[in-house]
């Protein structure tokens, strides 16, 4: 017989960039293993440098690097992580993104625009990526976008969940906050049995985080609404749309979101707003001021960890989403 057979396992190494680092080491605790210890500093000009501690050659090697801000900053970090790796012999590399930046910059809008998302993949996959994870994508179109497998976890079973224990579902209804969110709406309501009312709103496309109106569509008078999206960055939108609620009947508002992105006037637009509670998953960390009675943080960490053991098996990351999709 020719050729070499060796007695060697498989092996898997979770490395951490350093946007999110609490995150990073409940999936690591999740798993039962460590991070790998890392040396990562920035040079006085900003260039970053980054070495791993252990080896890396022959090993199943999973990055997660949430890119939050300075988003360019953790972007950048973690290419170089993933080139180093390459450049350690890494049998495989696997990027997860519990939140993927520039994905709203996922189609054309107005001429002469970029696709900044298709960008970010194109850049993963020269510094070295075999394999994307990410959480709740802007659009789904994004898997298309990177040139090899990618897994799209979801955290609406867990957020529903968590949503469906509180209130009561007989006054309840699920709330798309645009057109684009109807069909993850549709399975908030078949997973909670609640109807839909839907915000129409018009946008300005020529300025960022810009609303014109917003006209309610279903009957939400007397109503717990649970407005869901994928995002909240600027809060600006999401509270126009918890106050076209309210004019319009409704009892209560909450907000469910996976990515609390929170940025510039958030925090004051979340103590400020007559929503009940906001709800968000730990895809990003939640900034000191935004730390109050009225936002509820879940981890994103047990699902992370699934998908990452089942990667590692050769298992199937979408058995544990059945009917999310």
């Amino acid at each position: 017989m020719s050729g070499i057979t060796t007695s060697g396992e498989k092996k898997l190494r979770l490395f951490s960039g350093r946007a999110h680092t609490e995150l990073a080491a409940e999936v690591a605790s999740e798993l039962g293993t460590e991070l790998v210890p890392t040396k990562a500093l920035d040079f006085a000009n900003g260039e970053i440098y980054v070495r791993f501690l252990d080896s890396a050659r022959g090993a199943d090697c999973f990055v997660i690097q949430s890119h939050t801000a300075p988003i360019n900053q953790w972007i950048m970090e973690q290419l170089i992580m993933i080139d180093a790796l390459k450049r350690a012999s890494a049998r495989s590399i696997t990027a997860i993104l519990p939140f993927y930046g520039y994905a709203r910059q996922d189609k054309k809008h107005l001429g002469r625009e970029p696709i900044s998302a298709r960008l970010i993949a194109d850049l993963l996959r020269t510094a070295g990526a075999d394999r994307l994870m990410a959480v709740d994508l802007h659009t789904a179109q994004i898997q298309g976008f990177f040139d090899g497998p990618v897994d799209h976890l979801f955290a609406l079973p867990m957020l529903a969940d968590y949503v469906g224990e509180k209130v009561d579902r007989s006054k309840l209804t699920i709330v798309s906050p645009d057109a684009g969110r109807v069909k993850v709406a549709d399975q908030w309501c078949d997973r909670l049995d609640a109807p839909l009312a839907i915000i129409h709103k018009r946008r300005d496309m020529t300025q960022a985080n810009t609303i014109l109106s917003a006209e309610v569509v279903g009957d939400v008078k007397g109503r717990v609404c649970v407005l869901v999206d994928d995002m909240i960055d600027t809060a600006g939108t999401i509270c126009a749309a918890a106050d076209a609620l309210f004019d319009n009947g409704a009892a209560d508002v909450i907000v469910a979101a996976t990515h609390g992105v929170l940025s510039g006037p958030a925090a004051d637009r979340l103590k400020n707003s007559r929503v009940s509670e906001f709800v968000f998953t730990n895809t990003l960390p939640t900034p000191a001021q935004l730390q109050l009675d009225k936002v509820t943080t879940l981890s994103i960490a047990p699902s992370i960890a699934a998908a990452i053991k089942e990667v590692f098996e050769d298992g199937s990351v979408t058995s544990l989403f059945e009917g999310v999709h």
